[in-house]
């Protein structure tokens, strides 16, 4: 079933029924304790021959295209798109209302927050191209060092 409800004036919540259809074409693998939730209006489709792990959450209205894979403790939120040939890391999160182009590749531990073209390679939170995020992760990783080296040239330069 569907996440879906509405908050009534009082601060209660509503359940808005979720009713419509969940579409598994030929050649899926779901993995055990993976949930694909159903939709109020339209569809959740899980396109032909795409393989998903255990402990995967794909939320309403969600289109999952042709041969993808997907690794364990991966979350997409609801009306999530995904084309064809995408692989996708363990524990990586989707926002949702979003758009993933076909064949990208999306390291372990993502969150996608925005949409992303086609053929490329993400990684990080946010996730964006992968060697951008590597140039990062090496940059912070000097950081304590140039810190030292600035201090130490504002105490030269402040003299005895």
């Amino acid at each position: 079933d569907g996440f879906g409800f509405v908050k009534q004036a009082d601060g209660t919540h509503v359940k808005i029924p979720q009713h419509a259809a969940v579409v598994i074409e030929d050649d899926v693998e779901i993995g055990a304790n993976t949930t694909i939730d159903r939709p109020a209006v339209g569809e959740t489709r899980i396109g032909a021959g795409t393989k998903i792990d255990n402990l995967v959450q794909v939320g309403h209205n969600c289109r999952i295209g042709k041969h993808c894979v997907i690794a364990a403790l991966t979350g997409l939120a609801g009306s999530t798109i995904i084309g064809d040939f995408v692989r996708v890391a363990g524990q990586a999160g989707f926002r949702g209302h979003l758009r993933v182009g076909s064949r990208v590749t999306i390291a372990g531990g993502s969150g996608v927050w925005d949409d992303i073209d086609d053929d490329a390679t993400v990684s990080g939170n946010p996730a964006r191209h992968h060697r951008d995020e590597l140039r990062q992760k090496v940059m912070l990783r000097k950081l304590p060092k140039l810190f030292e080296r600035v201090e130490s040239l504002e105490r030269s330069r402040q003299g005895p």
